[in-house]
């Protein structure tokens, strides 16, 4: 399943959550708001930005809104 770090006052990070949402595409949210969920993020992705998505099964990790967009029109 698509993991998906956010912040629910970002805006990239909200465009990323509306487009998984009105395209029926399955995540789990982690809330960077959390300090272990910020403490996960840093290790996965080596940085504090958000949104950043990681798919385990595909080995696939990134930030940025719309590369993440575009990753999972691909799916």
């Amino acid at each position: 399943m698509l993991e998906l770090y956010v912040s629910e006052t970002c805006p990239y990070s909200r465009k990323v959550m509306e487009y998984f949402e009105n395209n029926g595409i399955e995540y789990l949210k982690h809330n960077v708001a959390n300090n272990d969920e910020m403490a996960e993020l840093i290790e996965l992705g080596g940085k504090d930005q958000v949104p950043f998505l990681y798919d385990e099964e595909n080995d696939v990790a990134m930030y940025e809104s719309d590369d993440i967009i575009n990753y999972a029109k691909g799916l």
